[in-house]
């Protein structure tokens, strides 16, 4: 489904700096001093990360989206939260923003699977992208990841088997018997509504 643009929503982003970073690149290496940085991609509307931006307080939260007119939704939602900020910016060049071990934890949260076999390499767990993500984790470092489409899934658990990555806490099912520690995103709501079979990983480079 093709995204209505959004008049202003540019501006949005350009009048929140202390928010949306005008040369978030500038920060590489900067973002947090003793707190641990975790990173949404494909954050869309900001949900997620503003209720875990709230239940977690003591840690510094981006969110890191390409498409203004989804991150001007996410922007405005936030205003009152100060742990959280975000990068108007493509996950290919996630390099140029973040420094070598700086971030803690990635969030891949029903990001687009891409299903045609040509568009492979837009998957955000296609092997160059999880070889720079190896790059920008810290040493306890882990990538959580959550779809409804299982060939998607399938796709990605072997991706991160042949790169490397280890399996915590695989899910088939994660609504079944639901953590409670599991925070909802938007695409997330609307899944379980249905009842569509929600799947889950954690990943991690064994030390």
């Amino acid at each position: 489904m093709r995204l209505r643009r959004r008049p202003g929503a540019l501006e949005v982003l350009r009048e929140r700096p202390g928010i949306v970073p005008q040369k978030p690149e500038q920060l590489r290496g900067q973002w947090t001093v003793d707190e641990p940085l975790h990173v949404e991609l494909g954050t869309g509307k900001g949900r997620f990360l503003a209720l875990m931006a709230e239940k977690y307080p003591t840690i510094s939260f981006i969110g890191m989206e390409k498409m203004e007119s989804v991150l001007s939704f996410a922007v405005e939602r936030m205003e009152q939260q100060n742990n959280v900020c975000f990068i108007h910016g493509n996950v290919a060049d996630i390099h140029d923003y973040f420094a070598d071990g700086e971030v803690d934890r990635i969030y891949l949260n029903f990001t687009d699977p891409w299903p045609k076999n040509r568009h492979e390499k837009r998957r955000l767990t296609y092997p160059a992208f999880l070889n720079t993500y190896k790059e920008v984790l810290s040493s306890r470092g882990d990538i959580h990841l959550k779809t409804d489409n299982e060939d998607f899934f399938t796709y990605s658990l072997e991706q991160f088997s042949r790169s490397g990555y280890h399996f915590n806490n695989l899910t088939l099912d994660l609504h079944a018997h639901e953590p409670e520690e599991n925070v909802r995103t938007e695409y997330e709501e609307k899944f379980a509504k249905r009842q569509q079979r929600i799947f889950r990983v954690e990943a991690y480079l064994p030390g």
